[in-house]
């Protein structure tokens, strides 16, 4: 199969070239991922949607992560990375219906691959079951944990944390539900997570005190 090709950046995120994915990592040159975040309200309490990785994948495997994310090719622009969420969950939306977040550099270290990224990162609120087919050769799970209980975590100011869900393998689909802790979870950059939770927490949040302040 031939490989990736992705593009390359400098410090400025300005694109310099293309190289093969491998090249990519081995060099820990910046290049642009897709990350999109499942957001779930009930009240005023906001939950985050997680994958667990599949066994099978080289980097990080049974270790939970972003809900849908993956690199953006050479040839593509960052609308066409909503594919991430139907090829991995099945979930297919339109590119408009996602809530865009920003974008962060993140690196991330494993053996002797740097993964360097240029984050363009998105959100989309589920407000209804969806009936998610997860893609087995990167996805095993798929599960829910509170925004604050997950936040709490990260500023390690608890040690556990309640996630439920569902899992798959060769004999089916079956419920989750179990504490977890931060040794779970991909170690992404601390402030990654920050500037993700925040950005959720000022977009999905009520306002507070919105109508009295326009009565001051």
């Amino acid at each position: 199969m031939e490989e990736e090709l992705l593009s390359v950046f400098n410090d400025n995120e300005e694109k310099i070239g293309v190289l093969p994915r491998h090249e990519v990592h081995a060099k820990g040159a910046w290049h642009e991922t897709f990350h999109c975040w499942l957001i779930k309200k009930t009240g005023n309490q906001l939950s985050l949607y997680f994958q667990l990785r599949s066994p099978e994948k080289k980097d990080y495997p049974n270790l939970l992560d972003i809900t849908a994310a993956g690199h953006l090719l050479a040839t593509e622009s960052v609308e066409e990375g909503a594919r991430e969420l139907e090829e991995e969950l099945g979930l297919k939306l339109p590119f408009t219906s996602l809530q865009p977040l920003g974008t962060i550099k993140e690196k991330l270290v494993h053996g002797s691959v740097t993964d360097a990224e240029i984050c363009r990162v998105f959100s989309y609120e589920i407000k209804h079951e969806w009936a998610f087919t997860l893609q087995m050769s990167e996805v095993k799970g798929l599960v829910q944990i509170e925004l604050n209980a997950f936040k709490e975590l990260i500023e390690e100011k608890r040690e556990e944390a309640w996630i439920s869900g569902f899992e798959e393998d060769e004999n089916g689909r079956y419920n989750v539900d179990k504490t977890v802790n931060k040794n779970d979870f991909v170690p992404h950059d601390q402030e990654y997570f920050r500037y993700i939770i925040k950005k959720i927490e000022d977009l999905y949040t009520y306002p507070q005190g919105s109508a009295a302040s326009k009565q001051r």
